[in-house]
C-alpha cells in the first residue's frame, strides 16, 4: 500500500476537520486518500489532476463498490484535490516542514487553512463539505467570475461557453450503471444531455441553474412544439442529472411553458383484424406476434424469453426483467403449445450446431458469465427467439448468440399492415392493447388484468376502459330486487 507522507496526511487530517467531516470516518476518508495515490501512482496517473480522480472511480466501479463507498472516497479525493489546488500541500521552500508533534505550529496551521478556504469561497462552505445538503450545488470560487448559485448574473457579464462535459457524461454513466437501469434508459438520458448541452452552449455544468432548464422545456414546447410526453421525458433525463450527477435540485418550476398533455386513447384491433395481420406474416415473427396478443407482453419482454421461461406442465410463461426489473407469470395459450414446442426444436438444433462449432454461449445478463462460465451453452438458457447470426465481443473476439433484433419484428408487423386492408395504426405494442381490451370485453376482472399486464398502479390499467363498450348495468337498482 502507498505510505503517504506525513506532512501530506497530517494536512489532510486538519482539512477533514475543517470540512466538519464526523470522526468515525476520518479514518475511512484517510484509507480512501491511501487507495487514490497508490492507484496514481500505480497506474502513472497526475494525483492533483481531476481527470485522475474519474478513473479512480472506473476503477472502483470495476471493484464492484457499493453506491455509499463510491461517494465517500470521490468525497475523500475531491477535498484532497481542493486543498492541493488552494497550494496547501506545496509549501514555499522558505517555510519550514511541519511536525506532526508540534501542537501549536499545527493549530497555526489549522486556523491558515481555514482562513485561505473561507477566503476562496465566500459562501463559507468548501466543495465536498459534509454539512452541505447532497442536493446543493457546491458554489464555485469568485476568482472564475461565475455567478454563486441561485443568484442572476449582472447583465452585461459575458456568458461563459465552451465548457467540457466530459465529466458529466462519464458521471452519468456510473450513476446509471450503480443503479442498473437499462441500457435504452441511458442511450435516452445521453440523448437529452447532449441536446440540453448544444441549448446551454456549452455552459460549464457546475454554472447551471433551474433557469436553464425552464428555457429548455420551454423551447422544447413553443419553439419544437414536441408531444406531452416527450418534454416528460426530457424533464425526467435533467432532473437525474441535476439530483445525481450535479446534486442538486432545481426546485419547483413555476412558470415554465409545459406542453399539454391530451388523454391517450390506445388503438385496438379487432381478432378478426390480428387475424389479417397473422396471415401475413411468416415464421418466426408470427409466432411472436402471438405471443404478443395471446399473452399480452411487451416486445422486448417477449424477445427475451429463453427455453427456461416455458412451463408446459404449470400453463405458465415466467417473464423476467421485465419493466421496473419486476417479474410476473401469464398463462400459457393452449392453442400455441404445438408451435413453441416446435420452436424449440428449432433452438434445439441449432444449439447443437452451435457447440459444434465452439462458440461461446449466448449473452447472460448482469454477471452470470462470471458466476457460471458455462451456463450460456447450457440449452435452458438459449433464446426462444435467437437471431440468425453470432454477435461477436470486441473484449474478448468470442462470438455469441444475441436474440432476434426488435427492428426485425417491427418492419415485418408494418410490412404486413401494409398488405391488409386495415385503417388503423398498427405497431407490436398494439397487441398488448388488444389483449388487455379483450380480457376487459369478456368481464375480466380489472385487477386480474393488471396483474397480467404488471402495471404498478391500476390508474394505468382503467385506460382500457375507454377502449370497448361498457357492459355492466347502470341502472340504478337494490339488490333485494336481483
Amino acid at each position: 500500500m502507498f505510505q503517504v507522507p506525513r506532512t501530506v496526511m497530517a494536512r489532510f487530517e486538519d482539512c477533514l476537520a475543517v470540512n466538519n467531516v464526523p470522526k468515525n470516518l476520518r479514518g475511512h476518508y484517510k484509507k480512501w486518500l491511501r487507495f487514490y495515490l497508490d492507484f496514481c501512482s500505480k497506474y502513472r496517473h497526475d494525483a492533483n489532476n481531476s481527470d485522475s480522480s474519474i478513473a479512480f472511480r472506473k476503477k472502483l466501479l470495476e471493484k464492484r463498490q457499493s453506491g455509499r463507498q463510491l461517494q465517500q472516497a470521490s468525497h475523500a479525493v475531491r477535498l484532497y484535490l481542493n486543498v492541493t489546488q488552494a497550494n496547501t500541500f506545496n509549501r514555499s521552500p522558505s517555510t519550514p516542514p511541519v511536525s506532526p508533534d508540534n501542537i501549536a505550529e499545527k493549530a497555526n496551521i489549522r486556523e491558515s487553512l481555514k482562513a485561505s478556504i473561507t477566503n476562496k469561497f465566500p459562501s463559507g462552505t468548501a466543495p465536498g463539505v459534509l454539512s452541505t445538503p447532497r442536493n446543493t450545488l457546491i458554489p464555485k470560487p469568485e476568482t472564475t467570475g461565475e455567478p454563486t448559485p441561485g443568484t442572476f448574473p449582472k447583465p452585461n457579464a459575458k456568458p461563459v461557453t465552451g465548457a467540457s462535459w466530459v465529466v458529466p457524461f462519464t458521471r452519468l454513466d456510473e450513476e446509471i450503471q450503480i443503479r442498473q437501469y437499462s441500457p435504452k434508459t441511458l442511450k435516452t438520458y445521453r440523448h437529452w444531455l447532449k441536446r440540453f448541452q448544444a441549448f446551454t452552449r456549452s455552459k460549464p455544468p457546475e454554472s447551471l441553474s433551474a433557469v436553464d432548464v425552464k428555457e429548455f422545456l420551454a423551447w422544447l414546447a413553443v419553439k419544437k412544439q414536441v408531444a406531452a410526453s416527450t418534454q416528460n421525458q426530457a424533464f425526467t433525463a435533467l432532473l437525474f442529472f441535476y439530483r445525481h450527477v450535479l446534486q442538486k435540485e432545481f426546485g419547483k418550476l413555476d412558470g415554465v411553458a409545459r406542453a399539454k398533455r391530451k388523454k391517450y386513447i390506445p388503438v385496438v384491433l379487432s381478432r378478426e383484424e390480428i387475424d389479417q395481420i397473422l396471415s401475413h406474416l411468416a415464421p418466426p415473427v408470427d409466432l411472436v406476434v402471438k405471443l404478443l396478443y395471446g399473452c399480452g407482453l411487451r416486445l422486448f419482454e417477449c424477445l427475451n424469453l429463453r427455453v427456461q421461461c416455458l412451463n408446459f406442465d404449470a400453463g405458465k410463461i415466467t417473464i423476467h426483467d421485465g419493466k421496473g426489473k419486476k417479474d410476473r407469470t401469464v398463462p400459457l395459450p393452449k392453442v400455441l403449445i404445438p408451435e413453441l414446442k416446435s420452436q424449440l426444436e428449432i433452438v434445439k438444433e441449432l444449439h447443437n450446431r452451435d457447440l459444434t462449432r465452439n462458440f461461446a454461449g449466448v449473452f447472460l445478463v448482469t454477471a452470470l458469465n462470471r458466476k457460471y462460465p458455462n451456463a450460456g451453452k447450457e440449452f435452458i438458457w438459449q433464446w426462444l427467439f435467437p437471431a440468425v447470426d453470432l454477435t461477436r465481443v470486441p473484449e474478448t473476439g468470442e462470438y455469441k448468440r444475441y436474440h432476434l433484433h426488435e427492428t426485425v419484428v417491427q418492419k415485418a408487423i408494418r410490412e404486413a399492415v401494409g398488405k391488409t386492408t386495415l385503417c388503423k395504426r398498427a405497431t407490436a405494442h398494439t397487441f398488448r392493447h388488444s389483449y388487455a381490451s379483450h380480457l376487459l370485453q369478456a368481464n375480466i376482472d380489472i385487477r386480474t388484468i393488471q396483474e397480467l399486464l404488471g402495471h404498478s398502479d391500476l390508474k394505468t390499467t382503467m385506460i382500457y376502459t375507454r377502449t370497448v363498450k361498457s357492459v355492466t348495468i347502470k341502472e340504478a337498482t337494490s339488490p333485494l330486487d336481483f
